[in-house]
């Protein structure tokens, strides 16, 4: 796996990488990651990835994130209590 991209942010590491002809829109925040598989026919140019990345989709994101957050912490929990 090859990193080609780095997209700032001041909240999310957001990162492009290559491997196995897709191209993978890694997006982290804490101890939690999305990643997203995009065929590399699919895509003319990296630019795409900057354009994909905006407010609306970032905002869905952080959703998915304090969701992720959430079940871990729910099944964590259940797990102690046992």
């Amino acid at each position: 796996m090859r990193l080609i991209k780095k997209i700032p942010h001041e909240r999310f590491l957001i990162e492009i990488h290559q491997y196995n002809q897709k191209y993978l829109l890694k997006i982290s925040l804490d101890q939690y990651a999305q990643t997203y598989k995009i065929d590399e026919n699919l895509i003319d140019n990296l630019n795409f990835f900057d354009n994909l990345v905006n407010s609306k989709f970032l905002h869905s994101c952080l959703t998915r994130f304090v969701s992720m957050r959430s079940d871990f912490i729910n099944e964590y929990n259940k797990y102690k209590n046992e």
